[in-house]
């Protein structure tokens, strides 16, 4: 539907990534969602704010692949993880066809689909999702239970201009909004990845080449001298508070059901993050050994 605008636009939305660029899971420490692009984050706000469909002001910001994930993360939150049965999960009927699907595929312990909101009286924890404009109907919608103990998720993949007249900017405390049926876009990375697929894979065959196009082989490099550098560091009791203590994050040997007297460092970090990681590396081992 969205192909001939876009089409129109021309090279307004066309976007240059380097390979070098945006290789880190970390995009920003200021937000929980630490994987949300600080450029990606403003840009919602902008919409909503020119669209005036929804209030971001105060709103924390999560990102997802596609709507079906965040949907597991809402009920994952809002689930109860101390009790003996799993909170019911509920829409009114007509309800988006992948609601019963998306709640029950992970065989969750902790919540369920109980079906149409309408004949939910149960005197149990719910969760409600509440599409509006509705899919597949089109009706604006409110919630149905309306009792206590219970959460409302609003999913407002339709509310937009295109679809239904704007008449407040909303603030629910959990809004669902998706990037395909806003604006018609959802495979970009899929484009990146596949060119970085297929660059790496021209690499390889070429391996052993000495035109250092074989990332695998690059990488086997790299990771070889620093195991040979941090095996200099070696001797050393594992010291989790100690190592906190002078800022370098491990992962104690019990989270891999191992001795506590290992833990997991990163290999994987830019140079300068791993050199910092051995000058900090050094000053455990000193505390370590003045300690015994």
């Amino acid at each position: 539907m969205y192909e001939a605008f876009w089409r129109k636009m021309g090279d307004k939305c066309t976007v240059v990534i380097k390979g070098y660029e945006h290789l880190s899971y970390f995009s920003t420490n200021k937000n929980p969602c630490w994987f949300l692009e600080p450029k990606l984050e403003d840009s919602i706000r902008s919409l909503h704010g020119a669209v005036g469909n929804a209030e971001t002001d105060g709103y924390t910001i999560v990102v997802g692949t596609g709507s079906s994930q965040l949907l597991q993360a809402v009920l994952y939150a809002l689930a109860p993880q101390d009790q003996p049965d799993p909170i019911n999960v509920v829409s009114a009927a007509p309800f988006y066809s992948s609601y019963p699907e998306t709640t029950n595929i992970v065989r969750s312990g902790v919540y369920k689909w109980a079906g149409d909101a309408h004949g939910f009286d149960k005197d149990e924890p719910y969760i409600e999702f509440v599409t509006s404009p509705n899919n597949p109907n089109g009706v604006i919608r409110g919630p149905v239970v309306n009792r206590d103990g219970g959460f409302v998720v609003y999913d407002l993949a339709y509310y937009w201009p295109q679809y239904t007249p704007i008449t407040s900017s909303l603030d629910f405390d959990i809004m669902l909004f998706t990037a395909s049926n806003s604006i018609g876009v959802s495979k970009e990375s899929q484009l990146r990845v596949a060119k970085i697929l297929q660059v790496v894979a021209d690499g390889c065959k070429r391996f052993g080449s000495s035109d250092g196009d074989n990332l695998f082989e690059y990488g086997r490099n790299v990771l070889a001298k620093r195991w040979e550098i941090l095996r200099e560091t070696d001797g050393m009791e594992e010291c989790e508070k100690v190592f906190k203590g002078v800022k370098i994050l491990v992962r104690s040997g019990r989270r891999f059901g191992s001795d506590p007297g290992y833990a997991r460092v990163s290999m994987m970090g830019k140079d300068e993050e791993f050199n910092g990681l051995i000058e900090r590396l050094s000053s455990v081992i000193q505390i370590c050994n003045n300690d015994d």
